[in-house]
């Protein structure tokens, strides 16, 4: 008989695993990693929650004669308008962190919400510089998006260009090309997921559909082209580098 004292495995487990903080806690830890990085979030914050209030309050009394109801609304909409700045400075702080680092134009792809298909592994990469090249689809086409505008980098926007040409007969099926970087034509890594979610639809749900079926035709295509040892295909972005650890 076993002792009364003792746990079964998934108990022991159970206790092992550390408790996940709470919506509250994790927003006081977004807060307090941004104010490190951007001093401007605390008076931006102020700001909205004073200037809602005095909105309100203005807009109470013109209206209804009575500041009161002014203060609640005022305290509801410069809560929200706080909660939107700071969600806004905590993703352009988390941007800053992976500037520069390998795989950084895919963690920026990765948080665009709707209307790309953003493929979770480069589609080229230099093996002596491990320079990399990521691939997005949508409606609005084809984006290729490389991490610098080194020569490399536009050698591998090139060739690949060429690849998908070879694969699409649609000559309506626009190819983007898109370099990261802070120089004249380029797209700064915190605007990239705006940049790319602005581009203009111009194919069908079918059209697209079709992009995606010769864009997994090309892929295994270059699985088995390339030689042992160097597979493009399963060269990763260091997601610890990501998270800033």
């Amino acid at each position: 008989m076993a002792r009364k004292n003792e746990k079964s495995p998934a108990e022991a487990e159970t206790k092992k695993t550390p408790k996940q903080p709470g919506r509250f806690k994790q927003m006081l830890q977004v807060f307090h990693m941004t104010r490190k990085v951007d001093r401007t979030l605390v008076p931006y914050m102020a700001l909205a929650m004073v200037g809602s209030i005095v909105a309100a309050v203005l807009l109470s009394w013109w209206l209804l004669s009575s500041p009161w109801y002014g203060v609640f609304l005022g305290v509801a909409i410069g809560l929200l308008a706080a909660m939107f700045i700071l969600a806004r400075k905590a993703e352009a702080a988390a941007f800053d962190r992976i500037r520069g680092q390998q795989g950084a134009p895919l963690a920026a792809m990765q948080s665009i919400r709707r209307g790309w298909n953003v493929e979770d592994e480069p589609v080229q990469i230099d093996p002596r510089s491990q320079t990399m090249l990521f691939r997005a689809y949508g409606r609005a086409g084809i984006a290729l998006v490389a991490e610098n505008g080194s020569n490399i980098s536009l050698k591998l926007l090139e060739k690949e260009r060429r690849s998908i040409r070879r694969v699409l007969n649609h000559e309506n099926v626009p190819v983007h090309q898109i370099i990261v970087g802070d120089g004249e034509g380029e797209v700064p890594l915190h605007k990239l997921p705006g940049y790319m979610t602005r581009m203009k639809k111009v194919l069908t749900r079918d059209e697209s559909a079709e992009v995606a079926k010769r864009l997994a035709a090309l892929k295994r295509s270059l699985r088995m082209s390339v030689p042992k040892g160097v597979d493009p295909m399963r060269a990763r972005p260091n997601r610890k580098a990501l998270r800033g650890r």
